[in-house]
């Protein structure tokens, strides 16, 4: 198995843990420097007389390509078996890496083991809110219960490295990425608890609070954006077929049909597929059987609002939107593409 640590001006806690990890003699530890400059080489030059392999970017271009090449090269070496990723920066214990290691030998199906922080102790405000956050609206949108999304210490094994170069994503975002899209590739998500570290409240962490926060939330926030777009749309055209028809299903069967065509073209384009559009034969048919579903659902709840609760027609169709908006968008991340 391989140690991968993606590393951007790191202290001497590198050193510290790539000799504790040396004693579990856990297999070779593969280093990239991402950028960090002159004043780094000393660290780096002794991490390979430590016996590590380092691999360099001349400049910062962020966690996620650092990760992809590290992979690309354990790929291209002939290294083989599992592939663990932990921080350079101290949080991650030697012996909490060697239990992601034996969880991967124990898996029955292939998948990601997260090595998840259970913050006890005292850890400091911004990271108990944004964890928490993170994973309310990735439970909310996925349907899925992750304790810690933002981990790095993440285990795969070797067959599942095509697939994690492949993930969208330069910097931060690049492992929200992949726990979004890993139910689609049939991978499973394993969480292992560890140990929560935060040495000097943490201040060799190069997250960017509102940057590398909005890189993180960008897949949620594009399919708001498209979801908008759509029902905005939608309710043009209900007010237009309404207005020439006068018949409620039908307003609402043909609007949604419209709007769901243009609302399928942006999620299977810019949303689900990082860019690459995914194949028609297989998306189509189970997009427009959650339409039809969800267009059930619509007339459902816009009747009841609308004819039981004698809510006017405007409200109606807004408290209607707002109510398919989270089913809608975890069967299509979850099913769909």
């Amino acid at each position: 198995m391989t140690i991968l640590i993606p590393a951007y001006e790191p202290d001497k806690r590198l050193l510290e843990l790539i000799v504790q990890l040396q004693e579990y003699q856990l297999g070779p530890i593969v280093l990239v420097d991402d950028g960090s400059g002159p004043a780094y080489r000393g660290i780096f030059d002794m991490a390979e007389a430590f016996g590590c392999t380092v691999l360099t970017h001349e400049a910062n271009l962020g966690k996620g390509r650092a990760l992809k090449t590290g992979f690309r090269y354990i790929q291209e070496s002939g290294l083989s078996g599992y592939v663990v990723c932990a921080d350079s920066d101290g949080q991650h214990l030697p012996h909490d890496i060697k239990r992601i290691v034996e969880v991967l030998q124990n898996q029955t199906t292939p998948g990601i083991v997260l090595g998840s922080r259970r913050f006890s102790g005292t850890i400091p405000l911004r990271s108990r809110f944004g964890n928490s956050v993170t994973r309310a609206v990735f439970s909310l949108t996925t349907g899925t219960k992750i304790y810690d999304t933002q981990t790095g210490l993440r285990g795969f094994s070797f067959p599942m490295l095509d697939w994690l170069c492949q993930i969208p994503g330069e910097r931060f975002e690049y492992e929200m990425n992949m726990l979004l899209t890993a139910h689609r590739e049939g991978y499973t998500l394993t969480e292992e608890y560890i140990d929560t570290v935060y040495l000097e409240d943490n201040k060799s962490s190069h997250f960017r609070p509102l940057v590398d926060s909005f890189r993180i939330y960008l897949p949620i926030l594009m399919f708001s954006t498209s979801s908008l777009l759509s029902a905005l749309l939608d309710f043009t055209l209900l007010f237009l077929f309404q207005s020439l028809g006068h018949n409620l299903f039908l307003s609402v069967a043909a609007a949604r049909l419209c709007s769901s065509i243009f609302n399928y073209s942006m999620n299977r384009k810019y949303v689900f597929t990082g860019g690459k559009a995914s194949r028609l034969q297989e998306s189509l048919p189970k997009y427009f059987a959650l339409v039809i579903l969800v267009l059930l659902f619509n007339y459902g709840l816009l009747y009841f609002y609308n004819e039981k609760l004698i809510i006017p027609l405007v409200a109606a169709k807004l408290m209607t939107e707002v109510s398919i908006f989270l089913f809608s968008y975890w069967a299509q991340r979850r099913f769909v593409y």
